[in-house]
């Protein structure tokens, strides 16, 4: 699955495109892909994750209508979680830093858990993003 054809896009809402481009910009790292509109942010915006996959942030209202009409979820309502593994704590630790001065906001502070150390923090719409550093075997 790398080729455009065979791609895959997670389509995100958002409030404020010039915001959640810096935010992935800072706390991730992410090149926002494509010219600029006239408001010199890419049209439509997205970002690479990796190997045939990307992040596209649509604005809101135009959200609802790629969804047929269906009701975009409100900032507080998570539907889904991106998870990202990390190699180590410190890792973790640190995304989570670059992810809050960012912008973002914390969901679950970094802990310890069974199967692995564990943050949950949130992009200013409100999209959760896990970081997880698993337990060694």
């Amino acid at each position: 699955m790398t080729n455009q054809e065979n791609s895959l896009h997670i389509c995100l809402p958002t409030e404020d495109r010039g915001r959640a481009m810096n935010f992935y910009a800072e706390a991730f790292g992410l090149e926002p892909k494509g010219g600029p509109s006239d408001d010199g942010i890419p049209e439509p915006l997205q970002f690479d994750l990796g190997p045939g996959v990307r992040l596209m942030l649509i604005p809101t209202g135009g959200f609802g209508w790629v969804l047929g009409g269906r009701t975009v979820a409100n900032s507080d309502v998570s539907e889904c979680i991106m998870s990202l593994n990390l190699e180590n704590k410190k890792e973790v630790d640190e995304l989570v830093e670059r992810a809050t001065a960012s912008g973002g906001g914390v969901v679950a502070a970094p802990a310890q858990q069974d199967w692995g150390y564990r943050a949950l923090v949130s992009d200013p719409d409100g999209h959760a993003w896990q970081f997880v550093a698993v337990a060694e075997a």
